[in-house]
């Protein structure tokens, strides 16, 4: 079991990831999730609870699956698999039908040899800290129970797992008639970049449903190549066919498809931040901007701040993670958050962010517009941003080092209101990160190592050498 300590937390702000076929994505640790889980949601419940799971296009995730199947049923859980659907799908079912809990096996954008274990309460928000602390603790007491993986899989290795595709088709009807309802797309020429993952087959068929004349690419998946130089996070081969065909729009997603990019009809990416801000003029113009806000994190450029404010309107900051952009809106009533990654939540129709439902947004206030997305994104300009990294022997409190505090005032000082200071700790490496975005690229860069420099006078032994410099 590697290096695993008591109450080690496997649980991160998207589920527990890693590599397939290692702790804690081997058989046995996965098989004692699915009877942890069930055991306390029953001892909650009373009786007996259902579940419903999914997963996207890796090569493990059936045996996967199979495997936290097995351990579900071994404490008399119902259980229903989808088969291969988006997270948002599966996070809508276990709402919808109703389920006591939603499992999707995906590592999301990661390389295929990843997966990961993300896990819906019916609401359709991810499971609530205690029972993951709960699972944790179960994994840790079953860590020497060798023998109990060994019954997961057939005896060739292949998994026989009943799949109920009209749980797939329930899914696809919510979004094309009840989340779509109204939207005619005729006349629209759509790029779907399916990142060979779980979209690419209820994507392309979500928009031609619509009447979109769609163009599907990445959308072939083999267990091998999902998000294979396609998807959200390699955008080329999308530029070039919304290009080359004359499209109005490509859409990108990730594995699991619960975040979207966008490209315009002249090539551009429209990222989550110009997402966020075509969103929140549509919502404002129908009275559904709740509280006049946005939710998005610490890494949303100031460009979004300002165009939002210059409408009268307000960007609420939260940390990196979907789970926290959520946990703001849900406090403060707000309609519309999400991160510059393209996971975005319209608070109406799901509390999970789901890219497809994005993508139905977009192209209904395009409509509603009558003008091209590039036509919706004005407004919004990209703030120049630099990054330096800073190798620390110690990560004291920024607040605790009076050096830092004055430096970091000084930095702020100059930028004023048309820059921002992101100044935070790695959370998996020795390093200080100092993240400057301004008007004026030279001047950030010349700020950000000043204030790099101070930091590695006072807690560390130099820069990384991972400075970056970006625009995007």
């Amino acid at each position: 079991m590697g290096h695993f300590t008591a109450m080690a937390k496997l649980f991160g702000t998207d589920g527990m990831r890693g590599e397939a076929g290692r702790f804690p994505l081997d058989a046995l640790t996965v098989y004692t999730t699915g009877r942890s889980l069930v055991r306390h949601l029953a001892a909650r419940l009373g009786r007996a609870p259902r579940l419903v799971t999914g997963r996207d296009t890796r090569e493990s995730g059936p045996w996967i699956e199979q495997a936290l199947l097995a351990g579900a049923r071994q404490e008399g859980a119902q259980c229903e698999s989808a088969g291969v659907i988006t997270t948002p799908g599966i996070a809508y079912l276990t709402s919808a039908l109703p389920a006591d809990a939603g499992v999707v096996i995906s590592a999301s954008h990661n390389p295929y040899r990843d997966n990961g274990i993300k896990i819906f309460a019916p609401t359709g928000q991810k499971i609530d800290d205690a029972t993951e602390r709960c699972i944790e603790a179960d994994i840790e007491s079953a860590k020497d129970a060798l023998t109990a993986s060994a019954p997961l899989l057939t005896e060739d290795g292949s998994v026989e797992m009943e799949e109920t595709a009209a749980l797939r088709a329930r899914y696809l009807d919510h979004l094309a008639d009840e989340a779509a309802a109204g939207l005619e797309l005729a006349g629209v020429k759509v790029v779907v970049d399916c990142a060979n993952g779980a979209a690419s087959g209820l994507a392309p068929e979500l928009f031609a449903r619509l009447g979109a004349h769609v163009i599907a690419i990445n959308h072939e998946p083999d267990g091998r190549n999902i998000n294979l130089n396609c998807g959200s996070l390699h955008l080329d081969a999308l530029k070039r066919q919304v290009m080359e065909r004359g499209a109005d729009l490509g859409v990108a997603f990730d594995g699991d498809a619960d975040r979207v990019l966008f490209i315009d009809a002249q090539g551009r990416v429209v990222d989550g931040d110009a997402t966020l801000w075509v969103m929140a003029k549509h919502l404002a113009a129908r009275g559904e901007l709740n509280a006049d806000t946005v939710v998005a994190t610490v890494m949303s450029n100031i460009g979004l701040e300002l165009a939002l404010r210059s409408r009268g309107w307000k960007l609420l900051r939260t940390d990196v993670g979907d789970k926290y952009v959520l946990e703001a809106l849900l406090r403060t009533g707000a309609t519309l958050g999400g991160e510059q990654s393209g996971h975005i939540i319209f608070t109406r129709h799901s509390l999970a962010g789901d890219g497809m439902l994005t993508a139905i947004c977009v192209l209904r206030a395009m409509r509603a517009a009558g003008v091209p997305l590039a036509d919706l994104v004005e407004g919004f300009t990209r703030y120049p941003q630099t990054l330096v990294n800073v190798r620390v022997d110690e990560k004291r409190p920024f607040a605790e080092v009076p050096e830092i505090v004055r430096a970091a005032r000084e930095t702020e000082a100059a930028l004023g209101e048309q820059g921002r200071l992101l100044l935070r700790y790695s959370g998996t490496e020795p390093l200080a990160r100092v993240m400057i975005e301004g008007t004026d690229q030279d001047e950030i860069e010349r700020l950000a190592n000043r204030l790099a420099a101070t930091i590695q006078a006072s807690l560390g032994a130099g820069l990384s050498g991972e400075g970056e410099n970006s625009t995007r």
